[in-house]
């Protein structure tokens, strides 16, 4: 399980004219049971997306076909982690590897 944070580079102006290209990457991953949650920080200075892969150059790959990645308007920061203990709830969003 990976959390990745992203730190704006760029003006609000330009993230906001690239939030719907954004928007529909996140889409995609979604639907690929790779995104688990994301969303803005508050303060608006970046984003978070918690992200179910199965290891580091899946994420980067992933990380590639963003928007904010390919105009330059954001940063990342990734933070690998084992999830060892879950509510219920989401419990069915973790990878399960072996």
């Amino acid at each position: 399980m990976f959390v990745i944070l992203l730190d704006y580079v760029k003006p609000i102006e330009e993230i906001e004219r690239l939030l719907t290209p954004h928007r529909e990457f996140l889409d995609r991953y979604y639907a690929k049971g790779r995104f688990i949650c994301s969303g803005p920080l508050k303060p608006r200075t970046g984003g978070l997306i918690l992200c179910n892969a199965s290891d580091r150059s899946e994420v980067d790959s992933i990380i590639k076909e963003d928007p904010f990645y390919q105009n330059e308007a954001a940063e990342y920061t990734l933070v690998e982690f084992e999830p060892l203990k879950a509510s219920d709830a989401f419990k069915g969003c973790i990878c399960q590897e072996g």
